[in-house]
């Protein structure tokens, strides 16, 4: 499926005017020429004149081309903005960041850094990894950020929320972007409760407009309950903030191998080796006694000796 953005539609149309400007003038000149050629005065006068209204034409077209350059793409902002998922703006409206700083409130002389939550800066640890040497495009547009556990073959969000339930497991941020200039660095960073988390920065290696995400997957027990906060950067230009919440407590279930200790226990099979009292049939020659039945032969033997006449 073929994307054009609107900064290349823009390009098109000014170099459509200025080739139309350069072969209407070449068609009037040629119409003046040929014109003055003519032995018949009303034809002459026609074709003159139709020369004439071709170089008018062509030299209308020029600052046409330029205004069209410079003012027709921010026009076309104000009336339609990059995103497709303009209908999830509902997650511009969740901003709980400002609701939070009542706890700035304690003291009245940090009130003023608001100001700072409203532009976000990049920090130096993020800043320090830059590996890219084209300049950012200052114009870069990005649409706001949207939420969902997976995406589609077009990196579009499936099921998208502003809640999830633990364990999240791997979480998207999309969006859409538009004058990005290739090559430049860009950094998409993940707070949690005003903590940074996690972030990640590269050159951007995508095209000028389009679709893409920023993604995280962290262990189970790293997904804590509360608000986090996604600030995506051009440089080191801040351009858009998205916000999510995660419920639920802590999933702890990867300390249960643990239990796999318990089979330590097997190793108590020496135990069974109590089998050796089955050794104790060799108490069985205690059947010997059964030769104690000699003594009943000496009983038959007294009868015997004690004839009396």
């Amino acid at each position: 499926m073929l994307k054009i953005d609107i900064q290349s539609t823009v390009f098109t149309a000014v170099i459509i005017m200025g080739v139309a400007a350069i072969l209407t003038l070449i068609f009037g000149i040629n119409h003046l020429t040929k014109g003055r050629k003519i032995p018949f005065f009303g034809k002459r006068q026609a074709r003159m004149r139709r020369g004439w209204r071709l170089i008018i034409i062509s030299i209308l077209l020029i600052p046409l081309a330029w205004v069209t350059l410079n003012y027709a793409e921010p026009m076309v902002y104000v009336f339609i903005t990059p995103s497709p998922t303009i209908t999830q703006t509902p997650t511009v409206t969740v901003t709980p960041s400002i609701t939070i700083t009542p706890s700035i409130t304690l003291t009245p002389t940090i009130t003023d850094t608001p100001s700072i939550t409203s532009t976000p800066s990049l920090p130096p640890e993020v800043e320090s990894k830059s590996e890219s040497e084209v300049p950012p495009n200052p114009d870069a547009l990005f649409s706001p950020i949207v939420f969902a556990r997976r995406v589609d073959e077009d990196w579009q969000p499936i099921d998208p929320a502003e809640e999830f339930d633990n364990p999240v497991g791997q979480l998207f941020g999309t969006f859409s972007y538009n004058n990005m200039a290739v090559g430049s660095q860009w950094s998409a960073l993940w707070y949690w409760e005003g903590e940074l988390v996690h972030f990640q920065t590269r050159p951007w290696l995508d095209g000028t407009g389009g679709y893409g995400y920023t993604n995280w997957e962290p262990p189970d027990q790293h997904w804590r309950p509360g608000t986090y906060e996604v600030q995506i950067f051009v440089g080191t230009q801040w351009k858009v903030t998205g916000y999510f919440t995660v419920l639920g407590e802590i999933v702890t279930s990867t300390v249960t191998p643990s239990p796999t200790w318990t089979q330590s226990p097997t190793a108590s099979l020496p135990p069974t080796q109590t089998d050796t009292p089955t050794r104790t049939p060799t108490s069985t020659p205690t059947v010997t006694p059964s030769q104690t039945r000699w003594p009943t032969a000496t009983n038959t033997m007294t009868p015997t000796m004690t004839r009396r006449p």
